[in-house]
């Protein structure tokens, strides 16, 4: 049968296999089905990809607390997987005798990392003809890789800071020439997977000793490596940015780390009720940040340049790098799908949860509806030209 909807289908993809699955889940929750649930308007399909790639889906999911439970994973295998049909859009399909379908009018990633914010599910999306929201598969595959996202910025004349890229055959074919490249960096150093985020597998390094640990800790998670110099005294300031054509930044947010840097910990769980009911650790950071109006009018113009340079679209997050004293900025690394949408941040400028999520249903279709009137084929004879083949 077919699911009879009267108001609007979105399905929420998130999970996947990827490092970052979990806080994938959180982004998924809060605050995206909640906002869409709470706001009355559509049908809310959650769809949950396992570690494994398994797709499920059911509406026990809209729910966190179903992924809290120890056991849902067993939960899970007690279920049907869902099917996608690309016949007439896109739809879910649970198969069997009383097969059920359910057309999908937007679709919604909540992916981080690989398969998913690296334009993977872009890319399947956009094949199926169904609007979603969020970057396209251009800019989230380039932004995804921060060794490319690096050159794109240097190549339109931004600044960022020196560094040196490998990948893991080039390791242990050369690793003393690309030692001795890297020690020609300014020191400390900071050595990350290439197409990681939420600071898993990274490292700070003080010392040759500490080097090639951390190298190898991030080649467990990544065969390309990025090795850069660090900003010190440094001032970190992150800056959520949405549009298509035309762009408006959030507030220039400043993370008050007592540490080195934050990793995963600090970013989802450390302070007030541990992640709970916010996701992204919320109590962290300084919005807006306490920096001149020059600084941050230069950082809001770097962070629009990079958002059109790399051809992104819906939602994104570019984070820089201030030298404390001489308020040199770099450009440090982009990020397609902020961890719960940075809605903390967007909540500081008076637009709460709900209103940014729709704002970015909008604008999801609205990109859909452009291009819908660009030419995707071309009509030539080129195969009646072309030899061979014999009729039978």
């Amino acid at each position: 049968m077919t699911y009879n909807q009267e108001v609007k289908s979105i399905a929420v993809i998130f999970g996947g296999r990827s490092a970052e699955h979990d806080v994938s889940t959180i982004t998924a929750h809060i605050p995206i089905i909640e906002s869409l649930l709470a706001s009355g308007q559509f049908d809310v399909w959650p769809v949950y990809i396992t570690k494994e790639g398994a797709w499920y889906s059911e509406k026990s999911m809209n729910n966190l607390t179903f992924f809290k439970d120890p056991d849902y994973e067993a939960h899970l295998k007690k279920q049907k997987q869902v099917q996608l049909s690309f016949e007439n859009g896109f739809s879910l399909v649970w198969p069997g005798f009383l097969k059920k379908t359910v057309k999908i009018d937007v679709a919604f990633p909540s992916m981080h990392g690989t398969y998913g914010e690296d334009g993977s599910l872009m890319g399947l999306l956009r094949m199926a003809n169904v609007p979603f929201v969020g970057c396209d598969i251009f800019g989230s595959a380039v932004a995804m890789d921060k060794v490319l996202t690096k050159q794109v910025i240097a190549a339109e004349g931004m600044p960022v800071v020196p560094y040196v890229w490998f990948t893991k055959p080039e390791w242990a074919k050369n690793k003393d020439a690309l030692l001795t490249s890297i020690k020609n960096l300014k020191w400390p150093l900071f050595v990350k997977p290439v197409h990681l985020g939420s600071s898993i597998g990274m490292a700070k390094v003080k010392s040759g000793s500490e080097l090639e640990n951390a190298i190898e800790v991030a080649l467990h998670y990544d065969n390309k490596i990025l090795v850069e110099e660090s900003v010190e005294p440094l001032i970190e300031i992150t800056l959520p940015i949405m549009g298509n054509d035309e762009i408006r930044t959030a507030h220039c947010e400043r993370p008050l780390n007592k540490t080195e840097f934050f990793d995963f910990s600090d970013k989802y769980l450390s302070g007030g009720k541990k992640g709970g009911g916010g996701g992204v650790n919320a109590e962290y950071s300084e919005i807006p940040a306490k920096i001149s109006n020059e600084l941050t009018a230069e950082i809001k113009d770097l962070g629009v340049r990079v958002y059109r340079a790399l051809d992104l679209a819906g939602i994104a997050r570019v984070d820089f790098l201030v030298h404390a004293d001489s308020k040199k900025v770099y450009v440090n690394e982009v990020n397609t799908l902020p961890g719960s949408l940075y809605h903390h941040n967007w909540k500081k400028t008076g637009l709460s949860s709900m209103e940014l999520v729709l704002e970015l249903m909008r604008l999801g279709e609205e990109r859909f509806e452009g291009k819908k009137k660009m030419t995707f084929s071309f009509t030539s004879d080129i195969l009646k030209k072309v030899g061979g083949g014999k009729k039978q």
